[in-house]
């Protein structure tokens, strides 16, 4: 499995503590900045970033930190076939993947220490998708995701004013 990951300035100092993980564990990853924190980066620039390669399947999974971990699961969830899932505990990371089948790990370097970063990193690592009637669940959401994408759907024309 080769990993993703980025981090705008706030999350940079805990990307640095996941990387060095993701080494201990033997697990390749690419980062997609930033790659100082004393750089300013508009995490979007980021999330989009390690999304776009996920989508493109040069990466299985991909991990994202900002101050909150907010903005960049709502970044990475508005790329197509994309599911972000923002996890401060280990029992959320490991249903994000048996449940939600979700590629991309979000948290917040502002809200969550690194030993327990590296806790929920690895339930979310180890963790495989389940299918059965998540599988149902997901696969709702992936045609939602379609139906909402496309000129003229009803989110475009019905309006509750």
């Amino acid at each position: 499995m080769k990993i993703a990951i980025g981090a705008d300035e706030a999350g940079f100092p805990l990307k640095e503590v996941i990387k060095q993980y993701l080494t201990e564990l033997g697990v390749d990853y690419e980062d997609f900045g930033c790659h100082d924190g004393a750089d300013q980066v508009d995490y979007p620039d980021v999330g989009f970033a390690v999304a776009n390669q996920i989508a493109e399947e040069k990466f299985e999974r991909g991990i994202l930190l900002c101050g909150t971990g907010i903005g960049m699961t709502i970044t990475a969830d508005k790329v197509p076939g994309i599911r972000a899932a923002l996890c401060h505990d280990t029992y959320s990371a490991e249903r994000a993947r048996r449940s939600n089948n979700a590629q991309v790990l979000t948290m917040g370097a502002r809200v969550i220490g690194p030993e327990l970063a590296k806790q929920v990193v690895n339930a979310w690592l180890k963790a495989e998708f389940d299918g059965g009637a998540s599988g149902r669940k997901v696969q709702k959401i992936m045609d939602g995701e379609k139906l909402y994408r496309t000129p003229g759907s009803p989110r475009e024309t019905n309006s509750c004013s």
